[in-house]
């Protein structure tokens, strides 16, 4: 937990082989070994048939652990992620996983990319204080939605309503 605290500021949360909605909790597969392997890298899986979702892995290697990015704020490229097909307001263009994996392009190929080089990566961001955090039950699963993993910006436009 305390990686999607610290990714407040910077980016956003999901755990590990304890969490019933983990892709990890039935045990390592081809899909989520990423997930059980070093910090620092992406997870990324095909959710639904249509979405690719970003993970940030972040656990020590053999113990899966992974922080789902559900929100994002835009800074930069805003017309590279609208000619990726989603034309909304510029606040809700990273407001979901889904969005988050069309806005950055991102396929299956991306899976086990080191955040620490190359394309993809995590920069420093603006601090966020502790009164500036909400910590709410999850959205989207259907087990242990009562955990509270949804870590969100207080007032982020790209956050949605819907359990804070």
């Amino acid at each position: 937990m305390v990686l999607a605290r610290d990714l407040l500021g910077r980016i956003l949360f999901y755990t590990g082989e304890a969490d019933a909605a983990s892709h990890a909790y039935r045990g390592r597969t081809a899909r989520n070994a990423v997930m059980f392997g070093a910090a620092g890298f992406a997870y990324v899986y095909f959710s639904y048939g249509m979405h690719y979702c970003l993970n940030v892995v972040a656990d020590r290697p053999g113990t899966a652990g992974a922080v789902l990015l559900r929100a994002l704020e835009p800074r930069a490229g805003v017309d590279v992620m609208r000619s990726h097909g989603d034309h909304g307001p510029e606040a809700r263009l990273l407001s979901g996983p889904g969005k988050i994996g069309r806005a950055f392009g991102l396929t299956l190929q991306d899976n086990g990319r080191d955040f620490t080089r190359g394309p993809l990566g995590i920069a420093a961001g603006m601090p966020v204080t502790d009164r500036d955090v909400t910590v709410s039950r999850r959205i989207g699963i259907s087990r242990a939605v009562e955990l509270p993993y949804r870590y969100a910006v207080i007032g982020s436009r790209s956050v949605s309503a819907r359990g804070t």
